[in-house]
């Protein structure tokens, strides 16, 4: 039997969303309905809501979520009615080449609902990233659910469901950063804060901090900076300069480029130490193009990665840093700037763009 609850829809590019009725359809045999509790206002649902991404109007919006199983496939195995969990756009397949290879991180071939959800005259909802959360439920393949300490605040570590992951695998799975190197974030956003936070539980001795914010650059020194760059006005090669003014003169052992536009890959990228490794974790523009000198790429050595996901595994990952957060090591809840309602959504777009908060969470 179907279910009616309210999601906030984005029925046309650029137009504002809608809190409307949609229909979850009952689910298949591997899939599950998930009571929301909480879901983070991520600036990829942005993304969907201005064409960013693509133009499979409508989206029903959202995906940074924490809830309850409560209604379960017949062949579902993973997870129960009842269990607290975080949702996650990578449910790995186990067959596809990447994870026939031992690399499930970068699965070919996650899975989804085996339905759609709909508006209520049928038309047929795409979900943001596999999910679509902003809403009462949602219907979710069993893989997408992760079960976490139910004892978490479901805000907190909603956040480790798409954002937060992503800034901290960047920096402790495809840095792969080491006790006492140095790192440079480039971008202080969500994404970029949690960088920082993931640089510091790594056991970077030099985390620096850059952002044309000088209000998130001090911000940064709570989730673990060192040394702060206020980067407003300054040449890519004035920022490199001023990264190693801070590393004895020779740059970074780790740089991540947290934004996605060319100037901080290319701050990043030449704020590196010689054979350094940088990392690019924010989404770049789909008309840009990056232009080095050949010769610089060459010369500089090391490498140069995208992260994808903070090449996170849900099930490795999830729990692992729910926990380290109820024992005080991970700050996620200090990424939660506000609680909102889910009519709040697009407010929370704009006050996204201002820059003064890591992370709105509509809490249901």
């Amino acid at each position: 039997m179907s279910t009616t609850v309210k999601g906030v829809v984005s029925l046309a590019k650029g137009e504002p969303t809608q809190v409307t009725d949609i229909v979850i359809p009952e689910p298949g045999k591997n899939d599950v309905i998930v009571k929301v509790l909480s879901t983070g206002v991520c600036h990829t649902d942005l993304s969907y809501k201005n064409g960013d991404i693509g133009n499979n109007y409508p989206y029903l919006l959202g995906h940074e979520s924490a809830g309850v199983v409560e209604t379960v496939g017949e062949d579902v195995t993973h997870v129960k009615v009842g269990d607290f969990v975080v949702l996650n756009w990578r449910a790995v397949c186990g067959e596809c080449r990447a994870c026939r290879k031992g690399e499930p991180k970068y699965c070919f071939n996650t899975h989804n609902a085996s339905k759609k959800m709909t508006l209520t005259d049928g038309t047929e909802l795409e979900a943001a990233l596999g999910i679509g959360s902003f809403a009462e439920k949602t219907l979710v393949h069993e893989g997408q659910c992760t079960k976490v300490n139910p004892e978490a605040d479901p805000a907190a570590v909603g956040l480790l469901g798409c954002g937060i992951m992503a800034g901290l695998g960047a920096a402790v799975n495809t840095g792969d950063i080491q006790l006492g190197e140095s790192v440079a974030v480039f971008g202080l956003g969500g994404v970029g804060m949690a960088a920082v936070a993931g640089a510091k539980l790594a056991g970077a001795a030099t985390i620096i901090a850059v952002d044309i914010d000088a209000k998130k650059t001090e911000w940064a020194k709570e989730f673990g900076a060192t040394h702060t760059i206020d980067s407003t006005g300054l040449s890519v090669e004035q920022v490199a300069e001023k990264v190693r003014d801070l590393t004895d003169g020779f740059g970074t052992d780790v740089a991540i480029d947290a934004v996605g536009i060319i100037p901080t890959f290319q701050q990043a990228f030449y704020s590196r130490d010689f054979a350094g490794r940088m990392v690019m974790v924010g989404v770049p523009n789909l008309s840009d193009r990056i232009d080095l000198p050949a010769i610089d790429f060459y010369g500089r050595g090391g490498s140069l990665r995208p992260a994808w996901y903070g090449d996170c595994l849900p099930e490795r990952d999830f729990p692992a840093y729910t926990q380290l957060f109820e024992n005080g090591q991970f700050p996620l809840d200090k990424f939660v700037s506000e609680r909102i309602g889910l009519g709040d959504v697009e407010e929370a777009f704009e006050t996204m763009k201002t820059g003064k908060v890591l992370r709105s969470v509509v809490e249901f």
